[in-house]
């Protein structure tokens, strides 16, 4: 049977009149058609005009033979390639090209449309699970790849080392032999010698132990693995445990190493019940250094605010063994850090690295920091080419105090209180024996507070003793006699409420904490670790208030006696709102020459 297209009737009546396939009565039908519609079958009709007879019986009669099969002159088919057994004509062999091309190609678009879409959930599910798998390994998610997992600062890259460490000298030496085993581990193991495998610091926030442990590295030449201790931890169990055993399999990779474990107390603190999950991460953590699998050449070193908290199998010896404490820095020690900070910043030249560190007792590296970068953020906002000793003095005070408070609409009433108040605390500490030496003092104010007297110790203070103590009792007693001085007792204010809470908790430190009381004796009472008797309660109480009642009746006397002294440095305070240390000292010396000429005259 040949299917024929109506679409191209020519080729229709030259494959049926090429007698070479073989036919039947739906092939006929289709040639008559493929006549009509090429106006062809006019042949076989009678032209009357051309004497030309009609032919159209002998075509139907041949017709109908080849319908029924009986075509003579029919070759045999299927013998050759030129006479197929069947042949099928498809319409337009291009255009259906073109079409079943477009077709493979939107199916195949399809289907890859479908498998990145099932990509990305099945990547975003694993995601949101913590990456647990089946592997014991790295998952494949980029999330949890061995890069992300071990954190590694390749040595070439960690340029921090000792040198960039200032303040804490006694860290940096018990740290430099970690130094030397990371370089020639063999000169401490001949002898049979073993490093601890973890070193624990410890310290307040901000006193450098993450740089301390960047510059271990740096200063080795190893690479540097860092982990958080509140990474570890998510809302699956077992995700901790597998974290640290993915960071120890990466360090073992590249041993010898720093794997350095920040906040540690986040999974490592005192295991209770009902933290059943943390106690995973902890348990695999503590097998991890137990020394049960050989990591040779891996350092662990972990940081800590809260080194009372963590657990004790934890702190034990074959774990973290030694304990490096990183305090604060003493005065020579904030000096190399200023030294440091600003050493590549234009400097004027009344700038006093050593006066700035002495006045900044209790600030860490971190407090130093942002103390120089406050400063070159202020001489960038003035438009200076260097950085002034003002600027870095401004910079301190809004650490201390706080942002200056420019819009507070002070009344003149105010301000001279403010004023006297300040000057009697800059007169008691001027004439007491064993107070600090005055640094500045201002009205100008700032925070909560509308003024402020500043001392700066003159060296660090290891221990203090009791006439120092009594001292800083004078010294804050200082602002409120003199408000009571000048203008009476009924115009006291509660500006002195600070004060008053200073002097109260010095005077309990000296009775219940450090002995300094003849009646209580020399006992020691923390506050909140145990309730004395009633009796030694008593007696604590009545000799907090002995020392602040002596301490205000010193004062009260010292200030009548120098009372012109005050007037003139209230005056020049409300003239200048500030006052550095050489300005009050220009100003209170004459009046303390003239006290000992008129002693010595008396005398």
């Amino acid at each position: 049977m040949v299917l024929v297209l109506l679409s191209c009737p020519e080729a229709t009546i030259k494959r049926f009149e090429q007698r070479i396939h073989s036919t039947d009565a739906q092939c006929v039908a289709e040639y008559i058609r493929a006549l009509v519609l090429t106006n062809a079958i006019s042949d076989y009709l009678i032209d009357e005009y051309n004497g030309k007879s009609a032919t159209l019986p002998a075509l139907l009669e041949e017709l109908k033979k080849r319908a029924g099969g009986l075509d003579e002159n029919l070759a045999t088919p299927g013998m050759t390639d030129k006479y197929p057994l069947h042949v099928v004509m498809v319409e337009g062999r291009g255009s259906r090209f073109l079409k079943e091309l477009v077709s493979t190609c939107l199916l195949m678009i399809f289907f890859s449309v479908m498998w990145m879409a099932f990509a990305a959930f099945l990547r975003k599910y694993v995601s949101n699970m913590g990456g647990m798998g089946p592997s014991a390994g790295i998952s494949t998610s980029t999330a949890y790849s061995p890069k992300e997992y071990s954190k590694e600062t390749p040595a070439e890259k960690n340029s921090k080392t000792f040198k960039d460490v200032k303040g804490c000298d006694e860290a940096k030496e018990e740290l430099e032999e970690i130094v030397e085993y990371l370089k020639d581990p063999a000169k401490f193991t001949r002898l049979g010698g073993k490093l601890p495998k973890g070193i624990l610091l410890t310290g307040p926030p901000g006193t450098g132990k993450t740089l301390l442990a960047k510059a271990v590295a740096g200063e080795a030449g190893v690479p540097f693995f860092y982990r958080a201790g509140s990474e570890f931890e998510e809302m699956f169990v077992g995700v901790g445990a597998r974290r640290v055993r993915a960071l120890f399999q990466a360090a073992k990779k590249k041993a010898p190493c720093i794997v350095f474990i920040d906040e540690i107390d986040a999974v490592g603190s005192t295991r209770k019940q009902w933290e059943g999950h943390t106690k995973k991460t902890l348990h695999q953590l503590l097998v991890e250094m137990d020394g049960f699998e050989a990591n040779e050449g891996i350092i662990v070193i972990a940081a800590t605010n809260l080194p009372e908290i963590l657990d004790p199998a934890l702190t034990r010896p074959g774990r973290f063994d030694r304990h490096v404490v990183v305090t604060n820095p003493d005065v020579r020690g904030r000096q190399e850090i200023l030294e440091l900070y600003l050493h590549n910043k234009p400097l004027a030249e009344d700038v006093d690295v050593k006066l700035l560190a002495r006045g900044t007792p209790g600030f860490n590296g971190a407090d130093l920091a942002n103390l120089v970068n406050m400063a070159a953020l202020k001489a960038a906002v003035e438009g200076t080419d260097n950085i002034s000793n003002s600027q870095l003095e401004f910079a301190k005070d809004k650490i201390i105090m706080g942002t200056e408070r420019k819009s507070f609409v002070q009344s003149e009433e105010s301000r001279k209180l403010t004023a006297y108040h300040e000057s009697g605390h800059a007169v008691v500490a001027f004439n007491t024996i064993g107070a600090h030496p005055i640094h500045k003092a201002t009205i100008t104010p700032r925070g909560s507070a509308l003024g402020m007297v500043s001392q700066i110790p003159e060296k660090d203070e290891t221990s203090v003793s009791k006439i120092q103590m009594l001292a800083r009792l004078d010294v804050a007693m200082g602002g409120r006699v003199a408000e009571e001085l000048i203008f009476g007792a009924e115009q006291v204010t509660t500006g002195a409420r600070s004060d008053l809470q200073h002097a109260t908790a010095l005077a309990r430190h000296m009775v219940s904490e450090c002995g300094m009381s003849e009646d209580v004796g020399p006992i020691f009472i923390a506050v909140g670790e145990q309730r004395p008797s009633q009796d030694i309660q008593r007696k604590i109480d009545a000799e907090v208030v002995r020392l602040l009642k002596e301490a205000y009746e010193r004062v009260k006397a010292l200030l009548k006696k120098h009372e012109a002294a005050l007037h003139a440095l209230a005056n020049a305070l409300l003239e200048h709102e500030t006052l550095t240390s050489k300005q009050i000292h220009q100003i209170l010396s004459p009046f303390q020459q003239a006290d000992e000429t008129t002693a010595e005259a008396a005398g």
